[in-house]
């Protein structure tokens, strides 16, 4: 009965489609998954009925045993977090309506890791073997129209690991199915740029693509409309063209916009490119491209201007996971670290080492991060090597064409580390052809790739570096000084950085607690670092039983670690001071020796040092701190006396309270204090979101903290958390900062630093869920979150 109602519910709903121009719509639901090789799944009568039941964006790995077997070899050792791969397969079956015979009928996958093979009702549309690239196939040849239809996918992870990284394993992204009158706009068939701005005007180009597969030309009317964020129309411009010699045809038309409101970082203003397509006065389609108008340039002594504004990158490498959630992650996810990362005083993001979903470039439209678009990883090594002759080209349009748009991405990358920067013959002709590819395609921003550090870096003496526009430096800080007056005219940035420690002299891997930030800071020449990495992730395990990357400054969480207080102090003007303590026996997973720091623990409750010297470290942005123990100050000292911004005392420990006070001059400009703490008496919950939307996909965070009676953090008396979701809402993932885990399922977790994370989903019905907290040792509490339409 539940498979014939969502066999009429989507039935209604593509009628909807059918008599409307132009409709995208999301095809997230109703599918059917097994894990293991069934080859006859790919028949439209093969009975899948005792298959598992699931939604996308799935991600299949993340919820199998962490277990050593899944280890890798070589350098992938850790690199899937220790989970499996395997083979899947996805089945969904679906009515198509009687109209859709006159329509065009494609379905796009955002991505799926990796090596799919797609079949319509029996029919293999095609074979995409990267995983992290948009995908369509045309469905109007091949449909049943008002009968069932039936879509199979096989995903093929038997190589894994294959990413250096955890990449998870299935249809991890959107899937969506459009339907376009004959004559329409092709898949990312608008190209907008705005290279003449003034405050008076800016001149907006525009090259709308029209696709048309019919046997007669026909004249199209192209009309493009800027609508301002009022929603009001500010710009227009009518065209005819001719359709039909070929399956496409390009229109290049110029608007004229008025006293343009720019795109920036503090100021993210967004314009909307209204598309209106019409045959014989008729509108057969209309489409719309969010678009920013803003100027970018970057200077070989100066850096990086934004709209004539000098600004520095404080930037931070990303992976796509987010911990029990693994690579299928919701957009409300991705939105929530954003956030989170905005507010810290990140201003630019670098995908690395893929391009990202197309929601998350909307983000940072929104927000206002400027971002490196990322091809690759590797070229011809790992796992794309066998791919990359024949796929390249594919996987860069797919970049490309997809996000030139976004008037966030600043810089397109087209690789990391690769082994061709080195004496490899046809290295450096491989980077020229890639980058001559892209400034064919998109010559309005500059190409670059990240090298990785090598002692007599061959890449200053082969032509590799002078191959790109602007040069990525990973863990190369110490070489940049010599670097620019060798290469004066080299524009340049650290691509990847280490968190804590810098390289010195001849060596990347000194441990010199200085930090690289200050390369950035005071050298004009050098526009920005992403550090590596900014929050923590699976894959790149250190070893068992850590399952991934556990030394970013934010957790998998968001929660952030103690050792972000230096560049919360750098990357931000408002006055803060944070307290911690240096302990090297916390309980802390170390991760990879360079990218770690000394232990640091945000909490005054050490009884086993009573009586000793403990290392208090005070990070600040102000002149000066003042430290107090139990209302007895310690005296003042000057942040310029102390690396880092980072003041170090030595403490001889006492419970109670420990304070900080900032003062520029002689006032007083921030406070922060640790109290000790009791044991658990209270659970204090924080809820980002008051109600979510009843749509399947949106969800909401549960941050649950343990507190004393006093209302003071307990993060030294770890206990265990079980949740329970009912009503309209389901348990998405369960996490706390802690990576060494067995397993990413299930519904219970041990606190970690006395805090955990509770992600929810709604279902596709009104209501409330209601969430069961049961922290051992206390009362159970119960939430209830609210759905609508």
């Amino acid at each position: 009965m539940k498979y014939i109602s969502t066999l009429v519910f989507l039935f209604i709903a593509l009628i909807s489609l059918a008599q409307s121009q132009r409709e995208k719509k999301n095809f997230d639901f109703d599918w059917n998954f097994t894990l293991e090789d069934v080859s006859e799944a790919k028949n439209p009568n093969f009975d899948d009925s005792n298959w598992q039941e699931v939604q996308l964006p799935h991600d299949w790995s993340i919820k199998q045993p962490v277990s050593k077997e899944n280890v890798g070899e070589g350098w992938m050792v850790g690199s899937m977090g220790y989970l499996p791969g395997g083979i899947g397969w996805y089945r969904k079956t679906f009515m198509v309506p009687v109209d859709f015979k006159a329509k065009k009928v494609v379905i796009q996958f955002d991505g799926v890791y990796h090596q799919s093979d797609v079949y319509i009702n029996g029919k293999h549309l095609g074979f995409h073997p990267y995983g992290y690239t948009t995908f369509e196939y045309d469905l109007t040849p091949y449909l049943n129209y008002g009968k069932e239809n039936t879509i199979a996918v096989r995903v093929d992870h038997s190589d894994s690991p294959s990413s250096r990284w955890y990449s998870g394993s299935g249809i991890y992204r959107h899937v969506w199915l459009k339907v376009t009158h004959p004559v329409h706009v092709a898949t990312w068939g608008t190209y907008i740029t705005t290279l003449e701005i003034s405050e008076k005007e800016a001149q907006v180009n525009i090259a709308t693509t029209i696709e048309y597969n019919g046997q007669n030309p026909v004249e199209v009317l192209v009309q493009n409309q800027i609508i301002d964020r009022q929603g009001k129309k500010v710009a227009e411009e009518k065209s005819k063209l001719q359709v039909g010699k070929s399956k496409q045809e390009t229109l290049q038309q110029s608007l004229k916009l008025k006293e343009p409101q720019l795109w920036s970082i503090d100021e993210p203003t967004l314009y909307a490119m209204e598309t209106t397509v019409k045959v014989n006065g008729k509108t057969v389609d209309e489409y719309k491209t969010p678009f920013g108008v803003r100027e970018i340039r970057f200077d070989a002594d100066k850096g990086f201007f934004l709209n004539g504004e000098n600004i520095k990158m404080k930037g931070m490498n990303l992976h796509p996971d987010a911990g029990s959630l693994g690579t299928a992650v919701p957009d409300r996810s991705y939105l929530r670290r954003l956030q989170i990362l905005k507010e810290y005083g990140v201003n630019a993001i670098r995908c690395s080492h893929n391009p990202p979903t197309t929601e998350f470039l909307d983000m940072c439209d929104s927000l206002g991060l400027v971002v490196i678009d990322e091809a690759f990883d590797k070229w011809k090594s790992g796992y794309y090597e066998k791919y990359f002759d024949e796929w390249w080209q594919r996987d860069m349009d797919a970049m490309i064409l997809r996000d030139r748009n976004h008037p966030s991405i600043v810089l397109w990358s087209v690789g990391n580390e690769t082994s061709e920067q080195n004496w490899e013959i046809g290295g450096t002709e491989r980077l020229k052809m890639l980058v001559e590819y892209v400034k064919k395609q998109e010559p309005t921003r500059p190409v670059t790739a990240a090298l990785r550090p090598v002692i007599d870096r061959p890449y200053n003496k082969n032509g590799f570096a002078e191959a790109m526009d602007i040069v990525g430096y990973n863990y190369q800080e110490q070489w940049l000084e010599e670097d620019k007056a060798q290469f004066p005219d080299r524009i340049m940035y650290i691509s990847e950085a280490y968190p804590y420690f810098r390289g010195r002299s001849n060596t990347y891997k000194d441990f010199y607690p200085s930090n690289p930030w200050y390369d950035v800071a005071e050298n004009d020449y050098v526009f920005g670092q992403f550090i590596w990495a900014g929050v923590d992730y699976l894959g790149e395990s250190s070893g068992w039983p850590s399952t991934g990357w556990p030394t970013g400054f934010f957790d998998i969480c968001m929660f952030e670690k103690p050792s972000a207080a230096f560049h919360r102090s750098v990357w931000n003007e408002k006055p803060m001071v944070r307290i911690a303590v240096a302990d090297q026996s916390l309980d802390i997973d170390p991760g990879k020796p360079h990218w770690s720091w000394p232990f640091l623990a945000s909490h005054w409750n050490f009884p086993q040092y009573k009586g000793h010297i403990v290392e208090v470290h005070t990070t600040t942005n102000c002149d000066k701190v003042e430290l107090l123990l139990n209302g007895e100050s310690l005296g003042k000292r000057k942040t310029s006396d102390y690396s880092n911004n980072t003041i170090k005392w030595h403490v001889p420990y006492d419970a109670g309270k420990i304070e900080a006070k900032g003062y520029n001059g002689e006032k007083q400009v921030a406070v922060y204090s640790l109290q000790t703490s009791d044991e658990p008496a209270q659970v204090k919950f924080k809820l980002d979101r008051e109600s979510i939307t009843a749509d399947g996909l949106d969800l909401a965070h549960l941050e649950v903290s343990l507190l004393d009676e006093n209302g003071v953090l307990v993060q030294t008396d770890e206990r265990e958390i079980t949740i329970e979701v009912s009503g309209k809402g389901k348990l998405l993932g369960l996490d706390t900062g802690d990576i060494r885990r067995d397993s990413f399922s299930g519904n219970s977790i041990q606190s970690y630093f006395g805090k955990a994370l509770v992600t929810f989903q709604s279902t596709r019905e009104e209501g409330n869920i209601i969430v069961k907290v049961k922290v051992d040792g206390l009362p159970e509490e119960i939430i209830s979150i609210p759905t609508y339409k």
